[in-house]
């Protein structure tokens, strides 16, 4: 494969893209992006590292704080730069195009495939519960060995869990190949089905499942704090469980990486950001509440037994399903089980339908794959769809991706960061450049977005949880530095793709 030397900034060419996307489809794409399997696991995790309801929620109402924030300061980039690519052009207009090469180089090897990955096997994980043969055990005639690794170790091989992700994988991927109509057609559907199963996970768990011992449990005295808040041991702990609750609410900037396919992008990226972050943030702060409302928070009470279990120790930290369980009974496995399918699949296609955008903007700069700048004839970057899918893949096979999204946690809030501050930098070198969006407070809340979104970073880099996959993130990041030289000097001697 040869690298591409097309002109700096070909993505403002944008040729051959289909303009399908709808105000709608924007806020689905958004919504469907963010909503997968962490909202319905995520919360045992910090329950247990905090030890109070009130932290619980806190936690929960500081990520969607700091989301719905960094949606409306993205408000104004998409605005101004409404093409293929998103965050990538938002990084090579106001920080340069190594900035711009190091975001993309990150999201292909670890951010986006990664969490397709994750998403994907976590699909297999919870047909596991409606088909006990997909398990996680490795299959013993495919390759296998286990290597060690910073974040843990790393099982290589190929079980039924990871084969239904690949299948997944390209299913979806084949979808959004047909066309961006198909693909949207999938992401619309599904998120309204998932967007109203947790609604109604919601109101059940606030009336039918409402236990007024849990609740006294839950919201007396200690239980909403615990004993050791304010401590700086204690804010370092609260700021690392909000690894789960962020990469829970994260991906809420793909819709911007397919601005070129929005209608009026202008007008309607800014909306579907606040739309879709704000519609999410209210969906997991209410899910929490109902949660509570069901089970205690540290395990069985005289008034609620839920098989000798709460929050903090749920079953394979299924929160969701124990909720349910405690309410329906043995029925509730099934019910959660096939919800979380129809939660991850949609996601998994978001992500899948949204990534490869980044890849041709790249492209189309003289910084990825030659191939990857060009449309098939249903207008869609079909080469970088196979290429993304074909990565994803191999993450699936060496089974990862956990460790990987582990280690970008700190690189992704550092990207956020940057992008916000490239907010002000445009500002400044470009005052008179056309804003049909302007960030709403700014510039107070666009700067504490960035405030909130590298004190978290920071956090992660100094607590011993996260330190060895805060600066692996760090290296993975740096490691594009060498990367981007190399791929410009063999663009340089390459001549540049023809057509789309």
């Amino acid at each position: 494969m040869t690298s591409p030397a097309a002109p700096a900034n070909a993505t403002e060419q944008a040729p051959g893209f289909v303009k399908a996307l709808t105000l709608t489809d924007a806020t689905m794409l958004v919504a469907g992006s963010m909503i997968g399997s962490g909202i319905f696991i995520v919360s045992a995790d910090i329950a247990r590292a905090t030890n109070g309801t009130g932290w619980l929620l806190l936690a929960w109402a500081v990520t969607g704080i700091i989301t719905l924030l960094g949606a409306l300061a993205y408000g104004e980039l998409a605005a101004m730069y409404p093409r293929a690519g998103g965050q990538y052009v938002f990084l090579r207009e106001s920080m340069g195009p190594v900035m711009g090469f190091l975001y993309g180089w990150t999201l292909f090897v670890v951010i986006q495939t990664g969490t397709i990955a994750a998403v994907g096997v976590a699909f297999g994980r919870f047909l596991g519960v409606l088909a006990p043969a997909v398990s996680p055990g490795l299959y013993a005639w495919f390759p296998s060995a286990t290597v060690n690794s910073p974040g843990g170790p790393i099982e290589l091989g190929l079980s039924p869990q990871r084969l239904v992700a690949l299948v997944v994988i390209w299913v979806l991927t084949w979808v959004n190949l047909r066309g961006v109509r198909e693909g949207k057609l999938v992401q619309t559907s599904l998120t309204v089905i998932k967007t109203v199963a947790l609604a109604a996970l919601i109101v059940l768990g606030t009336t039918v499942g409402r236990n007024a011992g849990v609740l006294q449990a839950n919201f007396h005295g200690a239980a909403m704090w615990g004993t050791d808040a304010l401590s700086g041991a204690f804010v370092v702990t609260f700021g690392s469980v909000l690894v789960g609750s962020l990469f829970s609410s994260d991906a809420w900037n793909n819709v911007t990486f397919a601005a070129a396919e929005v209608h009026n992008p202008a007008r309607n990226l800014p909306k579907a950001l606040l739309y879709g972050t704000g519609l999410v943030t209210l969906l997991y702060c209410l899910a929490n509440v109902a949660y509570l409302h069901v089970l205690p928070l540290q395990g069985a009470t005289d008034a609620a037994t839920v098989a000798g279990r709460g929050i903090q120790f749920a079953s394979q930290d299924r929160v969701a399903t124990a909720m349910m369980e405690s309410m329906f009974g043995g029925v509730a496995p099934a019910l959660m089980a096939s919800a979380i399918l129809v939660s991850t699949f949609g996601c998994a296609n978001g992500l899948i339908l949204a990534g490869a955008r980044v890849y041709w903007a790249m492209a189309r700069d003289g910084l990825f794959f030659a191939r990857a700048g060009t449309l098939n004839a249903r207008s869609v970057p079909a080469w970088a769809l196979v290429a993304q899918s074909v990565w994803t893949s191999l993450l699936c096979l060496t089974g990862t991706y956990g460790q990987l999204l582990d280690y970008v946690i700190f690189a992704a809030l550092v990207f956020y960061a940057l992008t916000t501050i490239g907010l002000f930098v445009l500002r400044a070198t470009r005052p008179d450049a056309e804003r049909p969006y302007r960030a709403v407070g700014y510039p107070v809340l666009p700067a504490l977005y960035i405030v909130l979104a590298t004190t978290v970073a920071i956090i992660l880099l100094v607590a011993d949880k996260t330190r060895a996959q805060a600066v692996s993130g760090l290296v993975l990041v740096l490691l594009g530095v060498p990367v981007y030289f190399a791929w410009r000097a063999a663009g340089a001697r390459t001549p540049a793709p023809a057509g789309t």
